[in-house]
């Protein structure tokens, strides 16, 4: 029995030890797994939710310091009936989530080792005979120590937890354990392996045959049975491999973007779970490193399950300079434990992860071009981009006179950038409001004198090259030479009964759809003249001379 006690002794006091710590590490984490067990589908005892966390500390604290006192021989009787009470206890609730499947993960090991419910069951079962042959042996546990050092030493204890615990909450676990921990690469983890277990289904068809019901199990094949058919049961008899990443989205106003977000190079995510339980007090403090990272060139978003109402007025109040994504709530509390949080992704790839309260730590890499984003020359080209379109689309004689003194004033302003800073781009202002700038050009008579620099920005990617072939287009209209890409059209209004609409001259009609796909349209030329004037329009393959001769013969 002394043998047995000694064995018994060193193997609960150790593992309650490193059952403990490691949840200690992560008690947000385990506060999270306390919910689900306070929630009305298992225990049904929501007015603890809100003390989950409290719980949680308590808790673990309780587990680690019993497991030393254990081992140090600490009031021996007040110890192994204060374990047994908890593995009573424990063992009951894995029970009970097994039996009725409620909780798929007891979080006993937090996310350092997965059990499911029965092989959690089973080994409070294990711990449970242990706990009672300490009970039984319970005068052979004697102290290591004398009684002030082994107080001494629980002390000690106690205030490291507490100080470990501390340091946890407020910054990160010291060892993650999750698929989304530094380095790790977030589409690896949704991968599946080829070569990958797949999960076996067994399926009881239900038929009625000479009046009798009959049922014939299979792993999939429909039976050959000559009877009428009621129903089929589906029961999954072994599980199929589950990638350690799953249920990650990014979406937004319906669309995903999760692989695009996934592929940039430079990438910042601002987790926030609830916007509700955030801590509002940070986000000045988040819009200062968010857009210090966007002046750098890095793509920054926030993830949340809140409402778009909610991320919208956060937005406008702190000023934010990102949108919000939706993600689910549990994925992002797998993330990272603080509410809010940043990341920095590279490809994909976590390279740093901090708590609110480290946001300090964050460092961004400087820009490879050299161009910083510039935040208040983007909101000037964004009203830009609204003025230069305000009476384009409906134009009246009276208008077109207002259209035309706001396009020489934009175009001042644009020529005192670009002879400043160089064409104002994406990487400068942003995708949208690197626009500004061409439609300002585009819509003048200075095209001339910028579709080289027009031509320089696309090919830094400041630009889509499609814009560039647009301009490229006109400017060889203007020059009365044919057209490359198909984009541009005429048409000639006289006061007869006489009038030419046409897509201007190509330089090769045969090769213009491949031209057009290489530089990013979405449809061919013959689509893109059926979009300007409708269904009914003629489309004719004039060349340079015969329009040349046209249009003086409708002049006239």
């Amino acid at each position: 029995m002394k043998y047995l006690v000694a064995l018994s002794r060193i193997f609960v006091g150790v593992l309650f030890i490193i059952s403990g710590l490691i949840k200690l590490n992560d008690p947000v984490g385990f506060s999270f797994k306390l919910e689900e067990y306070f929630s009305q589908g298992v225990l049904d005892l929501p007015f603890l939710m809100p003390y989950a966390l409290a719980i949680a500390i308590v808790v673990v604290i309780i587990e680690v310091l019993l497991g030393i006192m254990l081992l140090i021989g600490f009031k021996s009787k007040f110890t192994v009936w204060s374990l047994l009470a908890m593995i009573v206890f424990f063992t009951f609730l894995t029970f009970y989530s097994a039996y009725f499947n409620k909780v798929t993960d007891c979080g006993c090991f937090g996310d350092a080792v997965k059990l499911t419910p029965w092989e959690s069951f089973t080994k409070d079962v294990i711990l449970l005979v242990l706990i009672l042959i300490l009970v039984l042996g319970v005068k052979h546990i004697k102290g290591l120590f004398g009684k002030k050092l082994n107080t001494a030493v629980l002390i000690i204890s106690l205030v490291g937890c507490i100080a470990f615990c501390y340091q946890v909450l407020n910054h990160l676990p010291s060892k993650d354990f999750r698929p989304y921990k530094i380095g790790a690469n977030i589409e690896e983890g949704m991968s599946v392996p080829n070569d990958a277990p797949k999960a076996i289904y067994e399926y009881a068809w239900k038929f009625e045959v000479n009046g009798q019901e009959q049922i014939i199990l299979t792993n999939g094949d429909y039976p050959s049975v000559e009877g009428e058919f009621i129903g089929v049961e589906t029961t999954e008899i072994q599980k199929g491999y589950e990638p350690p990443v799953h249920d990650f989205t990014i979406e937004k106003d319906g669309g995903d973007f999760t692989t695009s977000m996934l592929q940039k190079e430079k990438l910042v995510m601002v987790i926030a779970y609830d916007l509700a339980k955030s801590n509002y007090a940070v986000f000045d403090e988040v819009k200062n490193v968010t857009d210090e990272a966007i002046r750098k060139g890095y793509k920054v978003i926030a993830m949340s399950a809140s409402s778009d109402e909610i991320g919208n007025a956060l937005k406008r109040e702190h000023d934010l300079n990102f949108d919000f994504y939706f993600t689910d709530e549990t994925t992002l509390k797998t993330i990272v434990r603080s509410n809010p949080a940043v990341l920095v992704l590279e490809k994909g790839t976590i390279l740093q992860k901090v708590h609110y309260n480290d946001l300090d730590e964050l460092e961004f890499k400087e820009p490879d071009n050299g161009i910083y984003f510039d935040f208040n020359l983007k909101k000037s080209l964004d009203s830009i981009m609204v003025l230069d379109q305000k009476y384009r689309a409906n134009p009246n004689m009276e208008t077109w006179g207002l259209q035309m003194e706001i396009d020489s004033s934009n175009l001042k302003y644009v020529e005192k950038i670009i002879a400043q800073s160089g064409y104002p781009g994406k990487s400068m202002v942003g995708d949208k409001a690197g626009k500004a700038a061409w439609y300002v050009i585009q819509h003048s008579n200075k095209i001339d004198k910028y579709i080289d620099i027009i031509k320089e920005a696309s090919g830094q990617n400041e630009l889509p090259f499609r814009l560039y072939a647009m301009m490229l287009d006109r400017h060889l209209t203007n020059q009365n030479k044919p057209q490359i890409y198909g984009t541009q059209s005429s048409s000639y209004y006289i006061n007869s009964p006489k009038e030419l609409t046409f897509m201007w001259p190509l330089k090769n009609k045969d090769s213009v759809n491949i031209w057009r796909r290489r530089a990013g349209f979405g449809s061919t030329f013959e689509e893109s003249a059926i979009d300007m004037y409708g269904e009914g329009f003629e489309l004719k393959y004039y060349t340079i001379e015969e329009i040349n001769r046209l249009i003086p013969e409708l002049i006239k």
